[in-house]
Protein backbone atom coordinates (compact mmCIF):
# COMPACT_ATOMS: atom_id res chain seq x y z
CA UNK A 1 0.00 0.00 0.00
CA UNK A 2 1.00 3.62 -0.72
CA UNK A 3 -0.44 5.71 1.59
CA UNK A 4 1.69 7.62 3.97
CA UNK A 5 -0.37 8.44 7.11
CA UNK A 6 1.29 11.49 9.21
CA UNK A 7 -0.74 11.88 12.56
CA UNK A 8 -1.17 15.29 13.94
CA UNK A 9 -1.96 16.15 17.57
CA UNK A 10 -4.17 18.48 16.27
CA UNK A 11 -5.88 20.45 13.98
CA UNK A 12 -3.72 23.31 13.64
CA UNK A 13 -0.31 21.05 13.46
CA UNK A 14 -2.24 19.53 10.69
CA UNK A 15 -2.77 22.54 8.81
CA UNK A 16 0.20 23.47 9.26
CA UNK A 17 1.88 20.13 7.91
CA UNK A 18 -0.12 20.22 4.77
CA UNK A 19 1.04 23.42 4.11
CA UNK A 20 4.60 22.28 4.34
CA UNK A 21 3.93 19.67 1.92
CA UNK A 22 2.55 22.73 -0.36
CA UNK A 23 5.01 25.00 0.15
CA UNK A 24 7.49 22.51 -0.61
CA UNK A 25 6.22 21.89 -4.08
CA UNK A 26 5.56 25.16 -5.04
CA UNK A 27 9.44 25.93 -3.74
CA UNK A 28 10.42 23.19 -6.59
CA UNK A 29 7.85 24.30 -8.95
CA UNK A 30 6.45 27.20 -8.67
CA UNK A 31 3.86 27.35 -11.75
CA UNK A 32 2.47 23.81 -9.90
CA UNK A 33 -0.76 23.29 -10.80
CA UNK A 34 -3.17 22.75 -7.23
CA UNK A 35 -6.40 21.15 -6.58
CA UNK A 36 -8.22 22.69 -3.76
CA UNK A 37 -11.08 21.16 -1.63
CA UNK A 38 -13.59 23.19 0.46
CA UNK A 39 -15.56 23.04 3.44
CA UNK A 40 -14.16 23.19 7.53
CA UNK A 41 -11.45 21.06 7.30
CA UNK A 42 -8.79 23.11 5.09
CA UNK A 43 -9.96 26.30 6.91
CA UNK A 44 -6.74 25.79 8.42
CA UNK A 45 -5.00 24.84 5.99
CA UNK A 46 -5.95 28.03 3.86
CA UNK A 47 -4.72 30.38 6.99
CA UNK A 48 -1.69 28.98 6.99
CA UNK A 49 -0.93 29.39 2.87
CA UNK A 50 -1.86 33.53 4.05
CA UNK A 51 0.38 33.65 6.33
CA UNK A 52 3.33 32.27 4.53
CA UNK A 53 2.01 34.80 1.92
CA UNK A 54 2.43 37.49 4.16
CA UNK A 55 5.69 36.02 5.13
CA UNK A 56 6.85 36.30 1.61
CA UNK A 57 5.94 33.55 -0.21
CA UNK A 58 4.94 34.09 -3.95
CA UNK A 59 1.71 32.28 -5.35
CA UNK A 60 1.69 34.50 -8.47
CA UNK A 61 2.29 31.48 -10.70
CA UNK A 62 -0.22 29.13 -9.83
CA UNK A 63 -3.28 27.58 -11.10
CA UNK A 64 -5.75 26.17 -9.18
CA UNK A 65 -8.80 24.46 -9.99
CA UNK A 66 -11.58 22.92 -7.73
CA UNK A 67 -13.24 19.88 -6.84
CA UNK A 68 -16.52 20.78 -6.84
CA UNK A 69 -19.59 23.24 -6.87
CA UNK A 70 -23.27 23.10 -6.03
CA UNK A 71 -25.21 23.23 -8.98
CA UNK A 72 -27.72 25.77 -9.54
CA UNK A 73 -26.36 27.98 -7.33
CA UNK A 74 -25.61 31.55 -8.01
CA UNK A 75 -21.94 32.57 -7.77
CA UNK A 76 -22.05 35.38 -5.26
CA UNK A 77 -24.33 33.19 -2.91
CA UNK A 78 -22.79 33.22 0.56
CA UNK A 79 -22.71 28.88 0.67
CA UNK A 80 -21.47 28.74 -3.14
CA UNK A 81 -18.06 27.54 -3.53
CA UNK A 82 -16.90 30.77 -5.16
CA UNK A 83 -17.84 32.67 -3.03
CA UNK A 84 -15.88 30.30 -0.28
CA UNK A 85 -12.38 30.17 -1.71
CA UNK A 86 -12.37 34.32 -2.48
CA UNK A 87 -13.23 34.76 0.88
CA UNK A 88 -10.55 32.35 2.65
CA UNK A 89 -7.96 32.28 0.30
CA UNK A 90 -8.09 33.98 -2.96
CA UNK A 91 -8.39 37.57 -1.96
CA UNK A 92 -5.43 37.18 0.03
CA UNK A 93 -2.83 35.59 -2.49
CA UNK A 94 -1.28 37.22 -5.33
CA UNK A 95 -2.75 34.32 -7.58
CA UNK A 96 -3.92 35.70 -10.94
CA UNK A 97 -7.76 35.57 -11.04
CA UNK A 98 -7.93 34.04 -14.22
CA UNK A 99 -5.16 31.22 -13.00
CA UNK A 100 -8.40 29.79 -9.91
CA UNK A 101 -10.85 27.55 -11.92
CA UNK A 102 -14.21 26.30 -9.82
CA UNK A 103 -16.84 24.78 -12.16
CA UNK A 104 -19.69 27.08 -12.72
CA UNK A 105 -22.60 25.87 -11.10
CA UNK A 106 -24.48 28.54 -12.12
CA UNK A 107 -24.45 26.87 -15.81
CA UNK A 108 -27.39 26.39 -18.09
CA UNK A 109 -25.63 23.08 -19.28
CA UNK A 110 -23.90 21.58 -17.04
CA UNK A 111 -22.70 18.49 -19.42
CA UNK A 112 -20.72 20.71 -21.67
CA UNK A 113 -19.40 23.09 -18.81
CA UNK A 114 -18.05 18.94 -17.09
CA UNK A 115 -16.18 18.44 -20.57
CA UNK A 116 -14.89 22.05 -20.54
CA UNK A 117 -13.49 21.82 -17.33
CA UNK A 118 -12.00 18.41 -17.63
CA UNK A 119 -10.74 20.33 -21.10
CA UNK A 120 -9.31 22.83 -18.89
CA UNK A 121 -7.49 20.62 -16.22
CA UNK A 122 -5.46 19.13 -19.31
CA UNK A 123 -4.47 22.03 -20.95
CA UNK A 124 -3.12 22.74 -17.75
CA UNK A 125 -0.53 19.68 -17.77
CA UNK A 126 -3.16 18.02 -14.98
CA UNK A 127 -2.76 18.75 -11.31
CA UNK A 128 0.20 18.41 -9.65
CA UNK A 129 -1.45 17.87 -5.76
CA UNK A 130 -5.01 17.86 -4.83
CA UNK A 131 -6.21 18.45 -1.60
CA UNK A 132 -9.20 16.26 -0.47
CA UNK A 133 -11.54 15.85 2.45
CA UNK A 134 -13.61 13.16 2.95
CA UNK A 135 -17.63 12.72 3.70
CA UNK A 136 -18.37 10.78 7.04
CA UNK A 137 -19.76 8.39 3.95
CA UNK A 138 -16.44 8.29 2.76
CA UNK A 139 -17.07 10.17 -0.25
CA UNK A 140 -13.99 12.88 -1.79
CA UNK A 141 -15.09 15.70 -4.12
CA UNK A 142 -18.96 14.99 -3.93
CA UNK A 143 -18.69 11.40 -5.19
CA UNK A 144 -21.68 9.57 -3.37
CA UNK A 145 -20.81 5.85 -2.40
CA UNK A 146 -21.27 3.57 -5.74
CA UNK A 147 -19.91 6.35 -8.05
CA UNK A 148 -17.82 4.47 -10.50
CA UNK A 149 -14.24 5.06 -10.09
CA UNK A 150 -13.63 5.64 -13.75
CA UNK A 151 -16.14 9.07 -13.61
CA UNK A 152 -14.49 12.25 -14.80
CA UNK A 153 -16.25 16.00 -13.71
CA UNK A 154 -19.96 15.74 -13.95
CA UNK A 155 -23.28 16.96 -12.60
CA UNK A 156 -23.91 14.50 -9.39
CA UNK A 157 -26.97 13.80 -6.87
CA UNK A 158 -26.22 14.43 -3.18
CA UNK A 159 -26.45 11.85 -0.54
CA UNK A 160 -29.04 12.35 2.19
CA UNK A 161 -25.74 12.77 5.01
CA UNK A 162 -24.03 14.68 2.56
CA UNK A 163 -26.98 17.40 2.56
CA UNK A 164 -27.54 16.92 6.11
CA UNK A 165 -23.83 17.55 6.79
CA UNK A 166 -23.65 20.53 4.39
CA UNK A 167 -26.68 22.42 6.03
CA UNK A 168 -25.06 23.28 8.66
CA UNK A 169 -23.91 26.33 5.74
CA UNK A 170 -27.07 27.27 4.89
CA UNK A 171 -30.39 28.69 6.57
CA UNK A 172 -32.34 26.17 6.19
CA UNK A 173 -31.87 22.56 4.97
CA UNK A 174 -34.77 22.90 2.42
CA UNK A 175 -31.66 25.36 0.85
CA UNK A 176 -29.13 22.96 0.19
CA UNK A 177 -28.95 21.94 -3.41
CA UNK A 178 -29.67 18.69 -4.02
CA UNK A 179 -27.02 18.18 -7.05
CA UNK A 180 -22.97 19.70 -7.62
CA UNK A 181 -20.76 19.61 -10.28
CA UNK A 182 -17.80 17.50 -8.98
CA UNK A 183 -14.67 16.16 -10.24
CA UNK A 184 -14.78 12.02 -10.84
CA UNK A 185 -13.02 9.58 -9.56
CA UNK A 186 -10.75 9.11 -12.07
CA UNK A 187 -10.10 12.98 -12.19
CA UNK A 188 -8.97 12.95 -8.70
CA UNK A 189 -6.81 9.60 -9.42
CA UNK A 190 -5.24 11.16 -12.40
CA UNK A 191 -3.50 13.87 -9.90
CA UNK A 192 -0.06 13.28 -9.36
CA UNK A 193 0.19 14.41 -5.62
CA UNK A 194 -3.16 13.96 -3.12
CA UNK A 195 -3.01 14.93 0.54
CA UNK A 196 -6.55 14.17 1.97
CA UNK A 197 -6.94 16.57 5.67
CA UNK A 198 -9.66 14.72 8.17
CA UNK A 199 -10.00 15.84 11.98
CA UNK A 200 -13.11 15.12 14.64
CA UNK A 201 -13.82 11.37 15.77
CA UNK A 202 -16.91 12.12 13.59
CA UNK A 203 -14.42 11.51 10.51
CA UNK A 204 -12.90 8.17 12.15
CA UNK A 205 -14.57 5.32 11.12
CA UNK A 206 -14.52 6.71 7.04
CA UNK A 207 -10.68 7.16 7.54
CA UNK A 208 -10.58 3.41 9.49
CA UNK A 209 -12.54 1.92 6.25
CA UNK A 210 -10.76 4.22 3.37
CA UNK A 211 -7.50 2.72 5.17
CA UNK A 212 -7.86 -0.56 6.22
CA UNK A 213 -10.93 -1.88 4.42
CA UNK A 214 -11.60 -3.14 0.81
CA UNK A 215 -10.84 -0.85 -2.42
CA UNK A 216 -14.53 -0.42 -3.14
CA UNK A 217 -16.94 1.90 -4.93
CA UNK A 218 -19.68 1.44 -1.83
CA UNK A 219 -16.40 3.89 -0.30
CA UNK A 220 -14.83 6.13 -2.89
CA UNK A 221 -11.92 6.76 -0.33
CA UNK A 222 -11.00 4.10 -0.44
CA UNK A 223 -9.65 3.76 -4.22
CA UNK A 224 -7.21 6.23 -2.47
CA UNK A 225 -5.08 2.92 -1.59
CA UNK A 226 -4.29 2.57 -5.56
CA UNK A 227 -2.80 5.94 -5.79
CA UNK A 228 0.98 6.11 -5.89
CA UNK A 229 1.16 8.82 -4.11
CA UNK A 230 -1.01 10.04 -1.72
CA UNK A 231 -0.60 11.38 1.93
CA UNK A 232 -3.24 11.65 4.39
CA UNK A 233 -2.72 14.01 7.58
CA UNK A 234 -4.67 13.34 10.53
CA UNK A 235 -5.15 14.26 13.83
CA UNK A 236 -5.73 11.64 16.26
CA UNK A 237 -9.74 11.85 16.52
CA UNK A 238 -9.63 11.02 12.68
CA UNK A 239 -6.90 8.78 13.80
CA UNK A 240 -8.37 7.05 16.19
CA UNK A 241 -9.89 3.91 14.72
CA UNK A 242 -6.98 3.28 12.73
CA UNK A 243 -4.85 -0.28 14.07
CA UNK A 244 -2.62 0.27 16.57
CA UNK A 245 0.61 -0.55 14.49
CA UNK A 246 -0.79 2.24 12.24
CA UNK A 247 -0.68 4.72 15.29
Amino acid sequence: MSLRIKIAKDYAEMSKLAADLIIDLLNKKPTAVLGLATGSTPLGLYEELVRRHRAGHDFSQVTTFNLDEYYNLDHEHPASYHHYMHEHLFQYLNIPSDHTNIPDGATSDPAEECRSYEAKIAAAGGIDLQILGIGINGHIGFNEPGTPFGSTTSLVNLAPATIEANSRFFERKDDVPQQALSMGIRSIMNCRGIILLANGESKANAIAAAVEGPVTEELPASVLQLHPDCTLILDRKAAAKLTHSRC
